[in-house]
Parts: C-alpha cells; structure tokens; sequence
C-alpha cells in the first residue's frame, strides 16, 4: 500500500448516525424536518429528506475525509451546473450558518454533514435489460460530464482513494490479503496482474484532469421516454471526485454495465461509441480501457468482501454484492487483445487487417485445384430441407465432396447454418474462424514459416512470430526437435492413405489463447484479429464472402418503390425457412409469430416437390384445359357450406375482396357498400374502399368515397360498447346506418367484414352480432361477404371459418394468404347466380390465378393441413399458447387483453386498463427486443398497441412456449 491513510479509508464503515439523529441535524442546522428514508451507500451514510419545501439528500461523511475533499464536490457540483450540454447535477444547499459543510457530533463521533438537491429520476441499477439506447446515453451522459469538468480544479482534487484506477494494482493487493475466498482470490490477483500488465506501458499518455469516477448504474438518473426505455440525463453523488484518468471515467461506467449486458461483454460499445462522440479518447486511452475495466471489476469484488468484513449491516453493499460478482465474471470472460479490437471498431480507430505472410503452403502435397469447397452457409447447395440441423451434416458432406475432388474443405469467415439452435434468446456462435479439411491418410503437413511445434489439449500449436497456427487432426513428426524451419514436415493426417481423415486449421495471434471455433455475428469482426484466415497458409481460397445487409437494404430502398415497407428499422437479411422458423444471413434462427401467409410452415419438402414437378410439366393461364384447376374448384366448394359452389381463383386477397365487391354489385345492381371502421381488406380501388384502418393508411377516414358507409367497429375490448350485452349496440349502429341510406334512396349493394375482427387481434365479434346484420342486409337484397383472408382456411383451430364461430353462411367467402403458403393465390367461394352475375360486364380473368402451379400449390396446401392434421394443432396449441399469455396478464398491468383463438391471437398493451390507453410506443419497443431474442413478431391495430400472433399452423408447443416466455422476459426484464 503506498499510503496508511488509503489503506484505512478502505476499512471505515458507515457513520452510525440513526434517523432520528440525522432529523435532529435537519432541525437544528438547516430548519426543516419530514421523513427521512436512507439511500444506499458504500462509506458514507444517506438520507432522502421529504420536506414540505420538497425532497432533498443529506449526506454525512465521516472526519476521516478532509474537509477540502469535500468542498471540492461541493466546488464540483457548481462548476458542472454552469457548464452547457452538461448533464443535470444536484445543487448544494447552505445551512442556516451559511455554511455548506457542516461539522456535528454524534454519540461522541464526529461527522461532516451536507445537503443537497434531490434529483429525480430512476436509477438504471435494478433494471436486468438496458436498450441500445440507454447504454448509448449513460455513455453519452459520462463524456459529458468528462468534458464538463475538464476546466475544473481545485486542491481537494489531489487524494488518497481506493476507487482511484490509478492506485487499482495496490488497492486490489491490499483488499485480497484479507479475503477468505482463496479460489476467488487467485482469479482476482490473475485478472489484476494481466490488466495492469497491459496498462503500465501506457501510464505515461493517459491524460489526467478533474473526473466523476463513479458515473454508473447507480449513480445517474433517468427519464423515461414515450417507449418506458429509461435514458440517463442526471448525474448524482460526486463522493469519488478527484483528479484522475479520463479514460478511468469511462471504465468505471462501462464496468458498471456489464450485470446488465447477458454474459456478453460487447454490451458496452454503444456506451464508448456515445462517449467517445463528446469526449474523444487517444489510442493509448482506447488500448487501456477495457484493461481498466477489468481492474475496476477486481477492485469492486474485493472492495465488497472488504466492506462486509466491517460492516455486515451494509444492506446497500450486501445488496450489489451478486452484480459486482456477475461485472467480475462477465469482465474476466474474454481475452483482454479481443476487446481491444472491438472498442477500437467501435470508433473506427481499428488498423487495417493484413493477412499472414504466405511463407510456405501447409499442405504442399495437395493440389488447390483438386478441392471441393463446401457451402455450409444458409444459402448453401449442400444442405437441402432440414439437413441443415443433423449433427453429422457437416462431416458428411465433406466426406462426399472429398470422395468427388480428392480433398474437401470448409470456408473460412462463413456463417454456418449447421451451427444454428433454435429457439435460442442469444445469437449463437455460427461465424467460422477456422477451416475444416477432409483429407487421405498421411496427407504431410508442413511448417508454413518458422517455429516451435508443442501439444496442448488434444491438438497441436505451432507458434512462430507473433502467428501461432492450432492443428487438430494431425499427429506430430517429431515433439522432441527444438523448432522447425519454413517447409520442413511437422506432422501428417493419420490413418491410411486409401481412407478419408478430418483436420481442421485455425490462425491465432494471441499466445496462450484457445480460440473458440466459432463466434456470434456481432463479435465477429474482433475476433478475426485474432483469429485470421488460414487461406494464405493454405495456398486456396477458402474465404466466405461476408454478408451486407445494410447494403443490400440500402439497393433494395434506391430501386423498390418508398410505399412497400420493411419490417424493422434495421431487419436481419432472411433467406430461408423451415416450419415455423425463419433464418438470416448470419445462421440465426428466429421463431416466426408472425408469419400467416406461410399456413403450413416455410420450407415444406411435400409442397416444394409438387411445385417443382407441375413447373417442370407446364404452368400456363386457366383458360387452358387442365386438371388440376378443376380438381382445386371442386376441393374449394367442398370446404363452403352448401350453396356455395362457385369458385373464382385470384392472385391475392386484395383481388378477392376487390372481386367481391363486383360480385356485390353486378348482382345487386346497386352500389353502397358497408364496411367496418378499423379494417383492413387490400390494396385495390375497390377492397382500399372499403377499408379503414388509419393505422394502414392514415387518412383512410377521410377520403372513402361516397359509396362507402362505415359503422362503428363491433370492438367488446375498447369500442363503445364492450361486455356480453354489447350486441344490441354495434346491431343498431348497423340499423340507423342502413336507415339512414333507405331514406336518402340508396340502394344496398352489401356489407363486407372479417367474422373475427383480425386487424384488431383477433377480436370476437359480439354473439349474434353478424346474424342480426345479415339479417338486415339480405332484407335490402345485398349481398353479405366475409372476408377469411386472415382468419380462415384452419387457422382459429375451433373453426375452420371464422363465420362459423358466429353460426352464419355469408353469400361470397373471400380467401387468401395462407392457402397458397407464400405462392400468390385467393378465391371467391359464391353461389351460381351471384357469379353469373358478373358477365353482364363480360368475362373475368387472372393470368396466373387457377394456373396449374397456382392450382397444384392450392391442392398440396390442402392435403398438408389434412395430413398433418394442422387445424387440430391450430386448435390445441393455440389454446395452450392463449393460457399462457393471459396469465402474463396476471403479472404485467400493460397486458390489457389477450384475444381471439386458434393460432390467430392478439396481446393488446395499454398504459392503463381503466382508460385503455394504447401503449404503441411500448408496443413497437417490445417487438424490437422480442426480435433481438429471435422472435419475429409486429405490431398491428389502429392504435398499432397489438402484438397480432398469426404464426404457421405446425407451431409447436415448444415453440409456443418459447415466445410465451420471452414475451414474459421482456415484460420484467423491460426493453
């Protein structure tokens, strides 16, 4: 220890002042009173004081501290509040004296006491998930404060502090002397001496001035934005200023983070990515940081197992105890060289990477020209219908293409779909930082430059300078020999030259690291530092093309017309499926809720059989002479209730709908038309009409045409009218509407609605609700239609219309979407009167509605919801899946509502189930996390409050379950 008054300060405990004395403080040095409630605290004690004049802190230190240490926080505090664009701080309030600090004993102990603003606003501490957006304002709120305080000085700036990083080596080998944990101690005492190994050198450039050292979860407060994402605006307790390293700022900030990061440390870099923006940092600066965010983290573990020795009673220190243990784990979790690399990516301040110097070929024997290349990335040849997730893909498919070329090879820097999981919250590690070989049995392997050849953990590590090459697979020469010049024999693959053997090649600059296989997408571009492609070493090209799919996005915006939107702002590139997942460029598996267009599941080998069979017979427009348009009409009209036994075959539900409506009116000879306020029913003249949706088209209540009478939506969760008796109701709203348009002459065309109301969530209609309105309509000699694009063909399990559900037969069902499981395709199901109506205005016709691969497409979707009996999944998954999203209901007040059946069901989030208040920013937040779980979902309503749950049909319960939980997690864990 360099001083004894350090090492004392490390062990004073709190000063034992109650509450009542501390009140007594209040009334005689400051004149007020109110309740007091302490704050947590590691050395000093304090107190929230609630005053009629309002809230305010007391904080009391002990005499240990000199007097001028604590005027320079006061001095801190003022100096801050004058600066612009500095975050917010509290203000010192003067005693009755006029003094700002006050000396008092108590119970013969002598205290220094001072008052402070309170400062509103939530701490970040207790919140288990912080969002990009929180992370990049603390570090924002940090470099600001950096920049505050850099013309700040003043004598209590120069101390003796255990926080100070400067002192961190000492401080850790002090505080360890007395730690009984002896396993926890050596890893302690390891991390420290390897951290500060790294920042000795660099001592001399890191700059020094007047810094907050304790900007952290704990010590900021925040405001809450629309979304219930917590963003830091105020700093509070300057306890540990002193003049110190810049960068130790930011350590002490970005180790706070790493309890709220998952185990995955490069949770951080938006956090160095916004401080570095206001309060840029030198490369010696950038090079120390994550050394000195390990020290930080050895320092608050022992520091905490100091201070319970001394003070057991320290609920607050108690309390962080788990979460520092958790900041020293995760801190300790990766190589010191692979931060490094990352915070310098960060910023953009990362050196340019150059390749291995070529030097000799490892395997001069093999001729590049006779190697397969496997593809083993999501769009890879090799890996057709689900043999993607075989455990022994991999080792056969080299083996085959190896039997093919003569030798094989895996690439390097590739994304591999074999290495994806399913139902994973974390991306998992599919990146390929080596090269997988398939070779016959005494291949020689040759030095590819100099060095010493040694075994370690069942393989082999030739190390030259500064490259040091990890061989598995491959038996030694010769361990005994010294070292090896470029292209002298180091080993050979095992077994007999006729058979086929594996080996695999990895690169590592680090020594003494043992490189993973892989790495998650976002980790990546550091640990390709480190581990750099063996392709020169190698003598071929071996190198994957890395993805762009900010690039493509960017092509895709240039050329694709600005109304056809995207999900997400920032969305994965998917380019694959398999039942109810979907997979991006980088191997990552999402669970697809959202997805009903895709009825039977993506990828099915049955469906992708027939289509490629009819495709390469014929495919052509219907008015040709087939039979797969007639066998596709005839299993269509089976499926509708009887009567209705006409089919026209469309391209899409908006034609359907659009369709419907002729059909309306050819047969009425009339025009008006009424529809539902909030639905959705296409894109067409006609079927956009009639839809009103403001959340599809935001001016949808002011431009229908004259044609178009909306009522009142029949919505029994937020409408006018909710509960079992709100039939009556949404029927009269129907009646005066209708009444209105018999007095003003008007003739009735028909009335257009979902039985369930999907754009809502899946809503039930009142009972009884459709009865009555077709009733009325039929009574004008309309025409009624019910619209199954979204809810129909299976998908509410119960039914497998959703007008069946309300006991009715419409006179036209309009169907899409999920009967053609992603191929273009709808019908109108009517009767034979009401079709024949339509040639009046001559005769219909779709190109590539009822063509033989549309047709073909129709009927397999058909016989793979009957065989695979996916209605009676619908039904029995969906119930479980509604069960347990209704109990999340129990839990969290922002679930409102669970809706609907089947698989198609709507969590509605309200800020308030009294007013129903829509909750649309949390809404499109909680998609956001959900996705960086691997859950595809979106919002949807008018208020876009409603997480509309339409997944495929062979949803598992597994999978079920997954998203239940997940959903839960973000609900407690925020987002």
């Amino acid at each position: 220890m360099e001083d004894e008054l350090l090492k004392r300060r490390t062990q004073l405990a709190r000063p034992d002042v109650s509450i009542e004395e501390a009140q007594a403080i209040l009334a005689q040095h400051y004149g007020l009173s109110g309740d007091l409630t302490e704050l947590g605290s590691q050395q000093d004690r304090n107190y929230r004081v609630d005053t009629s004049e309002g809230p305010f802190v007391l904080k009391i230190a002990r005499a240990e501290y000199a007097r001028v240490e604590i005027e320079a926080q006061n001095a801190a505090l003022r100096h801050v509040a004058t600066r612009p664009d500095a975050p917010k701080v509290p203000e010192v309030v003067s005693a009755l004296s006029g003094e700002e600090i006050v000396t008092a004993a108590v119970r013969e102990e002598t205290y220094q006491f001072r008052l402070l603003t309170y400062l509103d606003g939530t701490p970040l501490t207790r919140r288990r998930h912080l969002a990009v957006e929180t992370v990049a304002a603390l570090g924002d709120v940090a470099g600001r404060l950096a920049v505050a305080l850099r013309d700040f000085d003043h004598p209590g700036l120069e101390r003796e502090l255990q926080w100070d990083l400067r002192r961190a080596g000492p401080v850790a080998l002090h505080l360890l002397s007395a730690m009984s944990d002896v396993d926890l101690r050596k890893r302690i005492a390891e991390a420290m001496v390897g951290a500060m190994r790294r920042v000795q050198p660099l001592m001399p450039d890191l700059r020094l001035q007047a810094i907050h050292q304790d900007v952290t979860d704990d010590n900021v407060v925040s405001r809450a934005d629309r979304s219930g994402r917590l963003i830091p605006d105020g700093v509070i307790d300057f306890g540990d200023v002193l003049k110190g390293w810049v960068v130790a700022d930011l350590a002490v900030t970005c180790a706070s983070l790493l309890h709220h990061a998952g185990g995955d440390p490069f949770q951080i870099l938006p956090a160095v990515k916004a401080f570095h923006a206001v309060c840029p940092l030198t490369d010696a600066e950038l090079k120390a940081l994550w050394p000195l965010i390990v020290a930080r983290a050895c320092v608050l573990v022992a520091s905490t197992a100091q201070q319970l020795e001394v003070d057991p009673e320290n609920a607050y220190v108690e309390g962080n105890a788990a979460h520092e243990r958790e900041i020293f784990d995760v801190a300790v979790s990766v190589p010191l060289d692979l931060m490094e690399h990352a915070i310098g990516e960060a910023v953009e301040r990362s050196p340019q990477l150059s390749p291995p110097g070529m030097g000799r070929r490892l395997l001069p024997e093999l001729d590049p020209s006779e190697i397969g290349i496997v593809d083993l990335s999501s769009l890879g040849p090799h890996l057709p219908a689900d043999r993607w997730h075989y455990e022994d893909t991999e080792a056969l498919l080299l083996q085959s293409a190896a039997r093919a070329a003569g030798a094989a090879a895996t690439r390097y820097g590739e994304y591999r779909l074999t290495e994806t999981r399913l139902l994973q919250a974390s991306a998992p590690r599919t990146f390929a930082l080596h090269v997988d070989l398939c070779l016959h049995g005494q291949t020689a392997v040759h030095a590819p430059f100099a060095g010493r050849l040694h075994q370690r953990g069942g393989k082999l590590i030739f190390s030259g300078e500064g490259l040091h090459l990890h061989l598995y697979g491959v038996e030694a020469a010769d361990l005994a020999e010294e070292a090896f010049e470029a292209g002298a024999r180091i080993g050979v693959v095992p077994g007999d030259p006729s058979a086929l053997g594996f080996m695999r090649v990895q690169l590592c600059t680090t020594p003494e690291l043992h490189p993973p296989a892989f790495a998650a997408s976002h980790q990546a571009g550091a640990w390709c530092r480190l581990c750099p492609s063996p392709s020169p070493i190698l003598g071929f090209d071996c190198d994957a093309a890395l993805p762009d799919a900010a690039g493509l996005l960017e092509r895709r915006r240039r050329h694709y017309a600005r109304p056809q939107k995207n999900y997400y702002r920032t969305p994965p590139q998917i380019e694959r499926g398999w039942k109810e997942h979907l997979f991006d460029v980088e191997g990552r598996a999402y669970l697809d809720m959202v997805n009903n267009v895709t009825l039977v599941g993506h990828g099915h080998p049955r469906l992708s059989a027939a289509v490629g069979r009819q495709w390469s017979l014929l495919n052509t427009n219907s008015r040709f002479h087939y039979a797969a348009v007639t066998e596709f009409s005839e299993r269509l009209a089976a499926l509708a209730p009887e009567g209705l036994d006409t089919v026209f075959l469309v391209n899409s539900g908006s034609e359907a709908n659009d369709l419907a409506i002729r059909l309306a009116w050819a047969h009425s000879g009339a025009r008006n038309m009424i529809s539902l306020l909030e639905a959705y029913h296409g894109w067409t003249v006609a079927s956009d009409a009639v839809s009103t949706s403001i959340a599809d088209n935001p001016q949808a209540l002011t431009t229908r045409p004259d044609w178009v009478h909306p009522v009142v939506s029949p919505n029994t969760y937020r409408g006018p009218f909710r509960g079992e008796d709100s039939t009556v109701g949404y029927v009269d709203a129907v009646s005066r509407k209708l009444a209105d348009l018999d007095e003003k002459g008007g003739k009735l065309a028909g009335f257009i609605s979902e039985p369930v109301y999907g754009n809502a969530g899946g809503i039930p209609l009142p009972s009884g609700y459709l009865e009555a309105v077709y009733a009325m309509v039929r009574e004008r000699s309309g025409v009624c239609i019910a619209d199954e694009v979204q809810v129909g063909y299976g998908r509410l399990g119960h039914h497998f219309w959703g007008f069946e559900q309300q006991g009715v037969v419409p006179d036209i069902i309009t169907v899409a979407k999920g009967m053609g499981n992603g191929h273009p395709l709808g019908a109108v199901i009517t009767r034979r009167e009401i079709a024949d109506a339509l040639e009046k205005e001559g005769y219909f016709f779709s190109s590539a509605g009822g063509s033989p691969v549309s047709s073909v497409v129709g009927l397999t979707v058909l016989d793979i919801l009957h065989d695979d009996a996916l209605q009676e999944n619908a039904r029995a998954v969906g119930t479980h899946l509604k069960s347990r999203l209704e109990a999340l209901g129990d839990r969290f007040p922002l679930v409102g509502a669970v809706h609907g059946m089947g698989l198609y069901l709507g969590v509605e989030f309200v800020r308030d189930r009294e007013t129903l208040e829509p909750a649309t920013e949390e809404t499109a937040a909680i998609c956001d996390r959900l996705l960086d779980l691997g859950i595809v979902m979106q919002p949807t309503g008018d208020h876009l409050n409603v997480l509309k749950i339409k997944p495929p049909l062979c949803l598992a319960r597994e999978s079920a379950d997954f998203f239940a939980d997940m959903l839960g997690r973000v609900l407690e864990e925020g987002w």
